[in-house]
């Protein structure tokens, strides 16, 4: 069967807001020279820039992502991104689909997978040989008890910022936990959807887990919203994908 080729000669990437740099640069505005994918800020280092070197990256990388994105929006993003003929796809989207105005609201596991796999199917419709790389979705958690503290950061999500994780950041209370711990679920289910979808393409290489299991800091937040990833969030996302799409096997 195909091999993995741990250095493609292009990158296409697609996804939400983060692929984006949204908030990276500027209050409520995509930054895309600061996404971790196909950035070509220097302080990111993007996953192009690694693979491709700096030159050579902003002629042969191209990002499809959308700010707001769900993982219904990717099929169409994956079609755009074919036509590029991309050796290597990345792709992170499921923010979005939990962050809710209520839990009720969030995409169900088993829309999440029709989306995602018909969205591999497009890619492979117009490019069976481009390899894909998937990352996890944040762990929305860990953002909670991280951003909480800060007085700024809590003011800031009181604007509507992921609700159904964020929402009453204070609120310890057993209704308010039961509401985190169904986010928490939900993500890690559409992880699991993201890594099973994934294992049935040759070319397709999920990371893991990598990105859900980083235990990032406040440093790596935007500080204009304490949600989306700073130059530093971003720098460590690409680290992470430039760690996984070269190395000699999957990682477990």
């Amino acid at each position: 069967g195909p091999v993995w080729d741990p250095s493609p000669d292009s990158v296409a990437a697609v996804g939400d807001s983060i692929t984006r740099g949204f908030d990276a640069c500027a209050v409520l505005t995509d930054c895309p020279e600061a996404s971790w994918a196909t950035g070509t800020d220097g302080e990111v280092r993007s996953l192009a820039q690694r693979l491709l070197g700096a030159p050579g990256a902003s002629g042969r990388s191209w990002n499809e992502a959308e700010t707001g994105a769900k993982v219904s929006d990717l099929p169409a993003q994956m079609t755009r991104a074919a036509r590029h003929d991309p050796g290597l796809v990345t792709v992170m989207v499921g923010s979005n689909d939990a962050c809710q105005d209520s839990a009720a609201q969030m995409t169900p596991v088993d829309a999440f997978r029709a989306s995602f796999e018909a969205s591999m199917e497009r890619l492979r419709a117009r490019a069976p040989h481009a390899q894909v790389y998937v990352s996890s979705v944040p762990d929305l958690k860990r953002l909670w008890s991280t951003g909480r503290g800060d007085p700024l950061g809590r003011q800031i999500w009181k604007l509507g910022i992921c609700a159904t994780m964020l929402g009453d950041a204070q609120d310890v209370s057993a209704k308010a936990s039961a509401r985190r711990s169904l986010v928490y679920d939900r993500i890690v289910a559409y992880n699991g959807v993201l890594r099973d979808v994934c294992a049935e393409d040759p070319l397709c290489r999920y990371d893991g887990g990598a990105v859900f299991d980083f235990r990032f800091t406040v440093e790596q937040l935007s500080h204009w919203d304490w949600f989306h990833p700073s130059k530093d969030g971003q720098r460590r996302l690409a680290a992470i994908a430039y760690r996984n799409v070269t190395a000699a096997r999957p990682p477990v």
